[in-house]
């Protein structure tokens, strides 16, 4: 997705082509409570219209989030990744680094990150970067260290040896420390495979966080 802290992973042209087979394959049951949730996050935002997903790789959350009614724009620092989005027709998308996003500030009304935080290299700075180009604040997707679906991430390795996890306090922690203390912080996490809902359990496999920021006229 974004730039790593050891070799990128998705720069790989053969992992980029498996990648979006997970989704329609072995992860589609996990994918579809975690996009329950980026929706209930999302309805924190009243009517955004635009939303910048950041390490968008082959465009799966992309399409979806244009699928909910958005005008979306992915970026992404793989360039294979990029091919796929593109392939499988998910708009608007580019190759960027989320450290120094080439866009104004408050160009569009949310910024996403999907499973992006795990693997670049200054989640902090990626986080100002993501709420600096935001009007109204960021939809984070993160896998929640301290679960059993982040344990068994973990034991995978592959590109999973690349990624950092963070459990929700964390994930709270960097927020605040990147956007500030006035930022109004909350969260979700998933409860695959046990139920098809979400709570704010520390223990659930999937983050899903709303930071609301001032609106930036």
């Amino acid at each position: 997705m974004v730039s790593v802290q050891r070799s990128n992973p998705f720069q790989d042209p053969v992992l980029a082509a498996r990648y979006q087979g997970w989704y329609a394959g072995s992860g589609l049951a996990s994918v579809r409570p975690e996009r329950s949730l980026l929706r209930w996050v999302l309805a924190h935002f009243p009517a955004p219209a635009t939303l910048l997903e950041v390490g968008c790789g082959t465009g799966e959350f992309t399409r979806w989030f244009r699928h909910e009614g958005l005008r979306t724009f992915g970026v992404d620092a793989s360039w294979p990744m990029l091919a796929e989005a593109r392939r499988l027709d998910s708009g608007a998308c580019a190759c960027a680094e989320a450290e120094a996003l080439p866009f104004p500030d408050g160009a569009f009304d949310v910024t996403a990150l999907v499973t992006t935080l795990e693997f670049v290299a200054s989640p902090i700075q990626v986080l100002r970067e993501a709420c600096r180009v935001a009007r109204r604040g960021l939809v984070l997707g993160v896998i929640n260290r301290t679960s059993l679906v982040g344990r068994r991430y973990r034991r995978t390795g592959g590109l999973w040896d690349a990624a950092r996890f963070f459990a929700p306090g964390e994930l709270k922690e960097a927020v605040l420390e990147a956007v500030g203390p006035d930022a109004d912080i909350t969260w979700r996490t998933t409860l695959w495979p046990w139920f098809e809902r979400s709570l704010p359990l520390p223990w659930g496999g999937f983050i899903g966080m709303a930071v609301v920021v001032a609106y930036r006229r």
